[in-house]
């Protein structure tokens, strides 16, 4: 199997100081990318900073292996963070060729116990915070031959205990990697997002809606070493999915789809047919096998 190469490849990552984006940013740049890591150093919830110097610890590792790195300690929640991580690519390497949206906080409490700042707070990270950056990346990522982008979105989305927040920012954050894909498509951008289990810091904060028992598995056999080689081959010029969303964890990916069941079509729909036909409305069998929505179609090449 020959390894993929990445050495023409620059590529900047949010929240890459620590945990699963450090791993994402020490990968790409073993593999020859030039990767600037994002990293304000903040804490897990977002209320403050911790740490003398994330990013540039990263950096240091990076370049003490041979790779090639900069830090930029810049706050995604602003757009002028936003831009002084796409200047910083352009400044020390000269060209932008992808982003990894890695960088998140969170807080866990109950829905109606959490104020609304505190919704604001994870939007603009997750949601405005990866929206500001791929804005200003965008333009240089559409001068790439191959512009890519991952997000970083969560199962939490989906459904989880005391994190209506985070899950709802993360869900804001999915409609826009479609929406993003779906624009990006005739130019060759592709836009995609994992979803990544790790015993990390932040899985530690969120320790609370999860069971003992998950935790202490997470903690053990969830390496973020696991989900780097994903988020590394979304940003390869190799990669021509789009609109995709995979959940990564442990050595275990698997893409997470949006279905259309076949329900049903009545003209004379009344509220008793809802009723009585439910089950049917609901049904996912192997006769009626569901659509998958797509943005559009790929590619074979970008």
């Amino acid at each position: 199997m020959t390894t993929l190469d990445f050495s023409d490849r620059v590529v900047v990552i949010t929240g890459a100081g620590r945990g699963i984006g450090r791993a994402h940013a020490e990968l790409l740049a073993a593999l020859g990318a030039a990767v600037v890591v994002g990293d304000l150093g903040a804490t897990v919830d977002g209320s403050g900073t911790e740490g003398d110097d994330p990013a540039g610890e990263v950096v240091e590792a990076i370049t003490a292996a041979g790779g090639r790195a900069v830090a930029c300690s810049a706050d995604v929640a602003t757009e002028d963070g936003a831009n002084a991580l796409v200047d910083a690519a352009l400044s020390e390497f000269g060209q932008l060729d992808a982003v990894i949206n890695n960088a998140g906080i969170v807080r866990t409490a109950r829905f109606d116990e959490v104020p609304y700042e505190e919704y604001q707070r994870h939007l603009d990270v997750h949601y405005f915070g990866a929206l500001r950056v791929c804005r200003a990346a965008w333009p240089h990522l559409l001068k790439s031959p191959a512009g890519r982008v991952v997000n970083t979105i969560s199962q939490a989305m989906l459904g989880n205990p005391d994190m209506s927040h985070y899950g709802g920012s993360k869900g804001a954050l999915f409609g826009l990697t479609r929406n993003l894909a779906v624009e990006g498509l005739a130019a060759g951008v592709m836009v995609n997002a994992i979803a990544p289990g790790a015993g990390t810091r932040m899985a530690e904060a969120s320790a609370d809606s999860l069971s003992p028992e998950v935790m202490e598995y997470m903690r053990i056999q969830l390496r973020p070493e696991h989900v780097a080689p994903v988020a590394a081959y979304l940003v390869h010029p190799d990669c021509t999915v789009t609109g995709e969303v995979f959940n990564v964890a442990g050595g275990i990916v698997n893409r997470l789809a949006l279905v259309n069941t076949v329900g049903i079509h009545d003209p004379s729909l009344t509220v008793d047919t809802v009723a009585e036909r439910f089950d049917e409305i609901m049904a996912i069998s192997p006769d009626a096998m569901p659509q998958v929505v797509a943005p559009a179609e790929v590619p074979a090449s970008s």
